[in-house]
């Protein structure tokens, strides 16, 4: 009796991919963190105490020493949007952290709105005289800034294998 026996063919494995939290976006990790404390910050510092009597009085009020008609609309947009910018982040965040495959989307939105908002803030106070005589070229810098910080993760998140097999859920 003969038995023919056949080797067993080698399983194959599927090739190893880049997955999880970690690579680059640690960074991400990192940035949506500090995000987080800085947008909150600025609210309470500077946004919350902008509507209080002093500032308002000084600024946004026709009979303020300072007045112009865009501090008011200059104050109004910059809570409203670190509001937006702050429920986003920690919208962001749940999201990551749950690995969700909406996340790669939401970042670069997120990163849009934070660019969209800085063109606008920056063109609301470049229009107030006082307020761009005070400027020290910051601004432009931190606006410079969002541009490149929006191309370069917008790209990653686009093509990144890692965010491609770590958010699938």
């Amino acid at each position: 009796m003969e038995i023919n026996v056949q080797p067993a063919s080698p399983q194959t494995y599927p090739p190893l991919r880049p997955s999880g939290l970690g690579g680059w976006l640690v960074l991400v990790q990192i940035g949506l963190v500090t995000t987080l404390f800085q947008v909150s910050l600025q609210l309470i510092n500077y946004n919350i105490p902008s509507f209080g009597r002093e500032y308002w009085d000084l600024l946004a009020s026709p009979q303020g020493e300072m007045y112009h008609p865009l501090w008011a609309p200059a104050f109004i947009f910059e809570a409203a949007a670190n509001g937006v910018l702050l429920l986003l982040t920690i919208f962001t965040l749940i999201l990551f952290y749950q690995k969700k495959a909406r996340l790669p989307r939401m970042m670069i939105l997120l990163y849009s709105v934070n660019l969209l908002i800085g063109i606008i803030d920056y063109v609301l106070v470049m229009n107030i005289p006082v307020a761009s005589e005070l400027q020290d070229g910051s601004s432009m810098r931190d606006l410079i800034r969002a541009v490149f910080t929006c191309a370069l993760w917008t790209a990653y998140f686009r093509k990144s294998e890692r965010v491609r097999y770590t958010f699938i859920h």
